[in-house]
């Protein structure tokens, strides 16, 4: 167990030094530094002295990866690949260019985000579950039929649709949340109420049918049917024996959503005013804020790999044989 967890711990670590370096590149190789100043001043009419300026402020002005003039360490440490790019493992991110810290915002908006996607990611999780254990009981009747259709119509609308109708019916006419806004402590809860559902709601079609085809696959298998010819009952199959078994595939999908967590949900926090880290990004990507985009995609990344690797463990909990891969 702890040799397999070993294991996968040194896999992340080539994986998130090769997405740094891919960022890097991305950042400031297809997009340079003079690209970066004239995006920020104006495509138009910015002089090379401007440009110059707003390079040396941001400390865009030295070498990307080496600095040969420089003398010991420094040929390496004074360049803007340790200074913007190795500096983010030690959660040194700079400031963005209001000067605000990164670091500092990044601490203070994660609350936020965790208040509505922690109930969102469990609800939902709890809700789409339930929903496709019933639709598999009652396979290939009126109810699993209706459920399918259901399922797919809530596929087939676009979230915003949700976003905006449940914020026109259930606070502009209905008054029973705010619109928007946020509020620190126990008053957050009003304003999270409305977003948490359409959040549920959003993701139900697609997480429903995804889970109910899983169990379906799993009530062919042949340890289902020993199971029935033992005369157990259905409930007790499928909770102790299609449940189980689902856990693998069900916490593969699951694991896509734990940077979001922390993260939060762009379009959703910027719909309802929710100053989450999904907004900060989104505020980031229009001002052309490149060292907050930098950072948040350096978070993500990260958040991503620590998810593979808690999936990964999960795996050997509910599966023994997993140990010896």
């Amino acid at each position: 167990m702890l040799g397999y967890i070993l294991r996968r711990t040194l896999y992340a670590i080539p994986i998130l030094v090769g997405i740094n370096l891919l960022t890097f590149a991305l950042f400031f190789l297809v997009n340079t530094p003079d690209d970066m100043a004239r995006l920020q001043l104006g495509v138009k009419r910015v002089t090379p002295e401007a440009i110059a300026k707003w390079k040396a402020e941001r400390g865009y002005d030295r070498p990307l990866l080496w600095n040969a003039p420089a003398a010991g360490t420094k040929k390496f440490t004074d360049t803007i690949f340790f200074d913007k790019s190795v500096k983010l493992f030690a959660l040194d991110f700079g400031r963005a260019e209001d000067n605000r810290d990164i670091f500092n915002e990044i601490r203070t908006r994660m609350g936020p985000s965790l208040a509505l996607a922690v109930p969102v990611f469990l609800v939902g999780l709890m809700v789409n579950i339930t929903f496709a254990l019933g639709m598999a009981f009652f396979r290939a009747t009126y109810l699993d039929l209706w459920g399918v259709v259901l399922c797919v119509a809530m596929m087939s609308i676009s979230s915003l649709f949700y976003i905006i109708g449940g914020q026109y019916l259930i606070s502009k006419l209905w008054h029973l949340v705010p619109i928007s806004g946020y509020e620190g402590g126990v008053d957050a809860a009003k304003f999270l109420v409305l977003p948490v559902l359409i959040g549920v709601i959003g993701a139900f079609g697609s997480s429903t049918r995804f889970y109910r085809t899983l169990f379906l696959e799993e009530m062919g298998k042949d340890y289902v049917r020993t199971a029935r010819a033992k005369g157990l009952a259905e409930s007790v199959v499928m909770f102790r024996h299609v449940l189980k078994n689902a856990l693998i595939p069900i916490l593969t999908g699951v694991v896509v959503v734990i940077p979001t967590l922390f993260l939060g949900s762009l379009i959703t926090e910027s719909f309802f005013g929710i100053p989450g880290l999904g907004s900060y990004t989104i505020d980031a990507i229009q001002a052309q804020d490149f060292a907050v985009v930098r950072s948040m995609v350096f978070i993500g990344s990260v958040l991503y790999i620590v998810g593979l690797l808690l999936t990964d463990i999960s795996y050997t909990l509910v599966d023994p044989r997993v140990r010896l891969a």
